[in-house]
């Protein structure tokens, strides 16, 4: 008897769970098993939100600032004259292109797969500011 009691029980709590789950949204649902991450295809151009060109200083504060900010392998720290001199030295055209395809441990425009050429420009403006 104390069995069929139990087994009552169990199946009016999963009757309840049941007509709970049925008071979820469409909205809700999908939300709810939307995936985590998205894929993106390598050479695809990825949309971006942005309206218009962004700014050096957005573009170095997004993207640039992790390494750059320190000098994580070898790159020159932000308005510091002694690491940018030397690649300076070379002209500025030279150290735009290197950013634009990567050099020593900095891949093709470091963090920034959807930056343009002229935002990349902007950033690099940016951090030699004032050199």
């Amino acid at each position: 008897m104390k069995f069929k009691a139990f087994l009552y029980a169990c199946f009016g709590i999963l009757c309840a769970f049941s007509a709970s789950a049925q008071d979820m949204t469409d909205d809700e649902i999908k939300s709810r098993i939307q995936p985590i991450g998205q894929v993106y295809v390598a050479g695809a151009v990825a949309e971006s939100a942005s309206s218009g060109p962004r700014s050096g200083v957005d573009i170095y504060n997004k993207t640039c600032v992790a390494c750059h900010s320190v000098g994580v392998l070898n790159a020159p720290k932000f308005q510091n004259a002694g690491d940018w001199s030397p690649r300076l030295e070379k002209g500025f055209d030279t150290v735009w292109k290197n950013a634009i395809n990567g050099i020593g441990g900095m891949p093709p425009k470091g963090t920034c797969g959807d930056c343009s050429d002229d935002e990349l420009k902007a950033a690099i403006e940016h951090m030699i500011e004032g050199i």
